[in-house]
């Protein structure tokens, strides 16, 4: 129930709207775009953040990690998830996934319509969403 209740807060305290584009891979590599729905003051000195993320065809975010916790539902298309010791996922459009802080992933659309979904994080406030590796 905790967590349907942070949920909710999620989507009640949504405001502001950023677009942030990621640098691609290659040249060749179309861009990921996340776009900042909400981010909010949260206890223990953390900050409340929803991003949604696209990875168009053949896109991918390059290996990073976050500070803190990450949650992802996959809405449209399906991402593949490279996760440091673990094998690859590919999670489709209703499936949730968890991304441990600090740990290095990549989610990459391999499939032929982008891949969109709604990531939350809880971060340190003040720390950046995302460090690239």
């Amino acid at each position: 129930m905790r967590k349907f209740a942070m949920a909710a807060a999620v989507l009640a305290f949504a405001s502001t709207s950023v677009i942030i584009t990621l640098p691609a891979i290659s040249a060749d590599a179309p861009a990921v775009v996340r776009k900042v729905l909400m981010q909010q003051d949260a206890p223990g000195g953390n900050t409340l953040s929803e991003v949604e993320v696209t990875i168009p065809v053949g896109g991918r975010e390059g290996k990073h990690t976050h500070p803190g916790p990450l949650v992802v539902h996959v809405i449209s298309g399906a991402f593949s998830l490279d996760y440091e010791g673990k094998p690859n996922i590919t999670y489709k459009a209703g499936e949730t996934f968890y991304v441990e802080p600090n740990h290095v992933h990549e989610g990459i659309n391999r499939g032929t319509v982008p891949a969109v979904g709604i990531a939350a994080f809880v971060t340190p406030k003040g720390e950046a969403l995302t460090k690239q590796q």
